[in-house]
């Protein structure tokens, strides 16, 4: 009876202990992805720097909710999402290096969930080195820190796939839905577009396996994210038809546009490309671009070798259809449009590029592995030196901006004023001006109205050297700034 006593004893205590090496298998395959998270935060923090100040697209989703500056025009294809991502440091704070450490901070962090949903899909080696292939690319470093949608859009597509083929594994797994749900709804409350073609393979495939939980729990994810801009398109677009309508204007037209050609020039280091002109990068910095899709397929192949094809052709599909729109259906381009897809290759990728360097026993292949390094090596260098020129010379842009806002000061256009003409929204930002157009992309008044309110504040019109200025401003005094012509209406 004793040693029945003693044998219940032990066994009970071996099913308390059970967990503890469990817990710790866990913990430890979580420690290399927060490393790496801490390494990105670190990297953007010294290569990107916090004193870079606010780019053109960032002055509009952080001047949404400052109190500091006037409001900038928001124009139909933009999505509230990053002004509310912003609005904890930017609504009582104008500090810029401040906002850039909490961004770091909030992105790093967020890399870390993404890795972490697709643990048990694949090793953790293959999750760190396809977390670090992400991280590592010089537009991921560079936007990192930035106010701009792209990089949690493509955090949201890696937790969405992630939730997603995890649910379908443990059906029983609540998180995992609530993880497919918030990764919908964070991609949609950035962009509703972007997260639309993200999401069309995963909307299939539920629907053809007809798993209507996971159906209606990503569909739910999705439209809660986009609510926000449906029904600002109803309150101040016309509609949702003419909000789209009018985001595809602005855009130059979405329809049968190739622009491969187009990305292949931005990756030098060009935050927006167009008109795209100019040279091709070099074949160092554009290698890594062509040898994805190679290694993607490879990567295919090896997932259908081990049977486990539908972890790795989800991810895939994924990028094929957020690739779209980038590649073939708008007319210019911006290396970070395509960081969801990116994001997605880079789990695939990996696992091919483990495949290339370990053999079946788990060994090192004696020449491929070294050749990989050295391959990811000089592609590590070639990021770093495309960062490197991106930073300096966005640095200086916005320098130039500070000095022409100290120009105008001394001109007397000081707030509460407004500005009009080239640049006028993120000069009027730097000067603590509201900003106006009369035409183009971002319009929101009118010649008249410009001209009333110069009657009881300082306006100014902002033109290119030599360049005419509108009718309404064409007697008022110039003055030259750098390279623009300024010309500031008279006080009456």
């Amino acid at each position: 009876m004793a040693d029945g006593a003693n044998a219940i004893l032990v066994r009970r205590r071996r099913r308390e202990q059970t967990p503890g090496p469990r817990i710790s298998r866990w913990t430890r395959g979580n420690r290399p992805i927060a490393a790496l998270s801490a390494v990105f935060t670190l990297a953007q923090l010294a290569l990107v720097r916090p004193v870079l100040g606010l780019g053109w697209d960032e002055i509009v989703y952080v001047s949404q909710v400052t109190s500091h500056h006037p409001a900038a025009f928001f124009s139909a294809p933009r999505s509230r999402g990053v002004s509310l991502l912003v609005a904890p440091v930017a609504s009582w704070s104008s500090s810029v290096p401040l906002l850039r450490v909490y961004l770091a901070l909030l992105s790093g962090l967020a890399l870390y969930l993404a890795l972490r949903t697709w643990r048990g899909l694949f090793p953790t080696r293959v999750l760190v080195t396809g977390g670090a292939l992400f991280a590592s690319l010089w537009m991921t470093l560079f936007y990192g820190p930035q106010a701009m949608p792209n990089y949690w859009v493509a955090i949201g597509a890696l937790i969405s796939v992630g939730c997603f083929l995890r649910a379908r594994a443990e059906r029983s797994s609540t998180r995992t839905l609530w993880g497919l749900a918030a990764g919908g709804a964070l991609m949609a409350w950035m962009r509703p577009t972007d997260a639309v073609y993200v999401a069309v393979p995963l909307l299939v495939l539920a629907l053809v396996r007809r798993h209507r939980r996971l159906l209606l729990v990503f569909a739910a994810g999705l439209a809660a994210g986009a609510v926000p801009w449906v029904i600002e398109a109803y309150l101040s677009h016309g509609g949702l038809g003419a909000r789209l309508a009018e985001a595809s204007r602005i855009q130059g037209g979405l329809g049968w546009q190739i622009a491969v050609d187009d990305q292949l020039r931005s990756l030098g280091g060009r935050a927006l490309c167009r008109p795209c002109t100019g040279s091709m990068p070099t074949p160092l910095v554009t290698f890594w671009w062509f040898t994805l899709p190679v290694l993607a397929a490879l990567g295919l192949v090896v997932a259908a070798r081990a049977r486990r094809l539908e972890r790795t052709l989800v991810p895939l599909a994924c990028a094929t259809t957020a690739a779209l729109p980038y590649l073939f259906m708008i007319g210019y381009a911006a290396p970070r449009f395509l960081q969801p897809v990116y994001a997605l290759l880079a789990i695939p990728v990996a696992d091919a590029l483990w495949h290339l360097v370990r053999g079946p026993g788990g060994s090192w292949r004696p020449v491929a592995a070294p050749l990989v390094a050295l391959v990811l090596a000089g592609h590590l260098a070639a990021q770093l030196a495309v960062l490197d020129g991106a930073v300096a010379r966005n640095t200086e842009s916005r320098r130039d901006w500070g000095r022409t806002a100290d120009a105008l000061h001394r001109l007397g256009v000081r707030p509460p004023c407004l500005l009009t003409g080239l640049e006028a929204i993120p000069i009027g930002y730097y000067t603590g001006c509201s900003s106006g157009a009369t035409s183009g992309n971002n319009e929101n008044t009118t010649a008249a109205d410009i001209l009333r309110t110069a009657e009881h504040r300082p306006v100014a019109h902002l033109a290119p050297a030599g360049g005419t200025p509108p009718r309404y401003a064409r007697s008022w005094p110039a003055h030259r700034i750098s390279d623009l012509d300024v010309r500031v209406a008279p006080r009456r």
